[in-house]
């Protein structure tokens, strides 16, 4: 069997925890002492000011590296390491938060600005700015409003960047301005994208052998007769090609009459599609197929087939991110009063639904439909997030986030099956007695959040507690012990008092707990 923690190690990942640690006790858990503990509060919490400013400062990257990927604080604090001395430290701030969140808040501006353009990556050497560059780019911290404008941005480098990520939201005038841009990257840049509209380039660049570039070029540029002909006499890359809002019509027809049922559900979803041939794949023997062909009425918007596609799966459990292309909300309110669950799920995913839908959405038959509103949309009724959080434990990290999740009101949760959802409501500050008879339970998590509630306020009750391994770490992470017991800990612990530090406070010793 394992051995129990130490008490001393166990108060520190408490105090670590506390809601209501004052900063002056946070500070001294960045002690070299209490190194074990550093990634729990740098990274598995928010922080008061004062204690950002000294974990900003610290002169170990341990704690510099776990604070630039704390979930729990603004983008703008983690943004303070933009220029830190390690390349670690800032490849973890561009890399994002730590575990990575279904929705991941943007860093401000000027952060995502220098962390795109710096020379070197720091004095340590562990990566390069390029390396940088590359996790921030993957990382989801980059909003759309971002990459919108850097077309006209001052620096030529990030001009470079917004031709080549974003040249198709351009407008004519816009495309004409990058084309005569007085830097010769820039230029070159929109040349190279001019290039993909046409067809005969498309053709020249296409690679023969299968990759990741050849799909590309099938799924998104225009397309000459002949890579269409030779596709089809080679039965290759035609999902690719049925998905091509640029391939030639009549090489849809035949696509739409292939054997393989995915690519005839491909071309059902087609925003260039006659009712012709819409009522031919509303017939298809396969069910996908004549359900994406019934599904989205004519006429039909490219942006809102690929809505439906990023949009409608029958899970949601992928990264919340934004659509690059989005149709207007009036569709998306008629998806949402849609007879097709696939557009009332579609509905729910916009969080920018009108508020008398979601109404609507939050009562909807179909579970899917209520949990994906909960997840995504900012006025979901509370009580139906907090059933997302009962029912579906892959979303339980992401709606922890969200500040619409009731935190109270929450006794009758205190026997669930679930042991993760007795934990949470066991920290009911407003639970109308402490729930003693958790501190028995047979998971450890519901035992720690048990003496941790806020609800257990018992002196004598938390003094026991905190001298049992068993419970000392939820015990010293209550919030309602004082300071000066929590600095007691931390002296009990070893760690020293900095010289700013509160003076010590003597408490009787019945309340304190023993020296291990």
């Amino acid at each position: 069997m394992p051995s129990s923690p130490s008490l001393p190690d166990a108060w520190l990942r408490g105090v670590a925890a506390n809601p209501a640690a004052p900063a002056d006790a946070l500070v001294r858990l960045l002690d070299p002492a209490a190194r074990s503990v550093w990634p729990a509060l740098c990274e598995g919490r928010d922080l008061p000011e004062d204690v950002v400013d000294a974990v900003v400062t610290h002169p170990d990257r341990a704690v510099r590296r776990a604070f630039a990927r704390n979930p729990h604080v603004d983008p703008a604090q983690r943004g303070r390491l933009v220029r830190d001395p390690s390349g670690l430290v800032r490849a973890d701030l561009a890399g994002g938060p730590r575990p990575r969140l279904r929705k991941v808040p943007p860093l401000p501006d000027a952060v995502l600005e220098a962390l795109l353009t710096a020379e070197e990556a720091g004095e340590d050497a562990k990566v390069t700015a390029a390396e940088v560059a590359g996790e921030l780019l993957s990382s989801g911290q980059i909003p759309l409003s971002f990459w919108r404008t850097l077309h006209e941005h001052p620096r030529p480098e990030l001009r470079r960047m917004g031709v080549s990520d974003m040249w198709h939201g351009l407008g004519p005038a816009e495309r004409a301005a990058v084309l005569a841009d007085p830097d010769a990257a820039v230029r070159a840049a929109a040349a190279a994208r001019t290039r993909e509209l046409d067809p005969v380039a498309m053709e020249a660049d296409l690679p023969e052998r299968d990759c990741h570039g050849r799909t590309h070029l099938l799924v998104n540029l225009p397309v000459t007769d002949a890579v269409a002909e030779a596709c089809l006499a080679a039965g290759r890359d035609l999902r690719s090609l049925a998905q091509n809002p640029h391939t030639p019509f009549h090489t849809v027809v035949r696509l739409a009459r292939d054997p393989d049922p995915r690519v005839r559900e491909r071309v059902a979803a087609r925003a260039d599609v006659d009712a012709a041939l819409l009522a031919e794949l509303a017939e298809d023997p396969d069910e996908s197929v004549r359900t994406r062909a019934v599904l989205h009425p004519l006429p039909r918007t490219w942006v809102e087939r690929d809505a439906i596609d990023w949009l409608g799966g029958a899970e949601d459990d992928g990264p919340i991110g934004e659509v690059p292309g989005e149709p207007a909300t009036s569709w998306f309110a008629e998806c949402a009063v849609s007879a097709h669950v696939i557009l009332r799920r579609v509905a729910a995913s916009y969080a920018a639904l009108p508020a008398e839908l979601v109404g609507r959405l939050a009562v909807d038959p179909d579970p899917e439909v209520r949990h994906r509103l909960a997840c995504r949309h900012p006025l979901a009724p509370p009580e139906a997030v907090l059933d997302t959080f009962v029912e579906r434990p892959e979303q339980r990290r992401h709606l922890l986030t969200l500040p619409r999740l009731p935190r109270t009101g929450l006794q009758h949760l205190l026997g669930h099956d679930d042991p993760e959802v007795r934990a949470f409501a066991a920290a009911d500050p407003t639970l109308e007695q402490a729930p003693v008879q958790l501190l028995a339970d047979p998971d450890e998590r519901v035992r720690r959040a048990t003496a941790a509630a806020p609800a257990l306020r018992d002196e004598d009750t938390l003094a026991a507690l905190l001298d049992d391994p068993a419970t000392a770490e939820g015990a010293a992470a209550n919030p309602n012990l004082p300071a000066a017991r929590l600095h007691e800990l931390l002296d009990l612990a070893g760690l020293p008092r900095p010289a700013r530090s509160l003076p010590a406070q003597h408490l009787p010793a019945r309340s304190l707990p023993s020296r291990p």
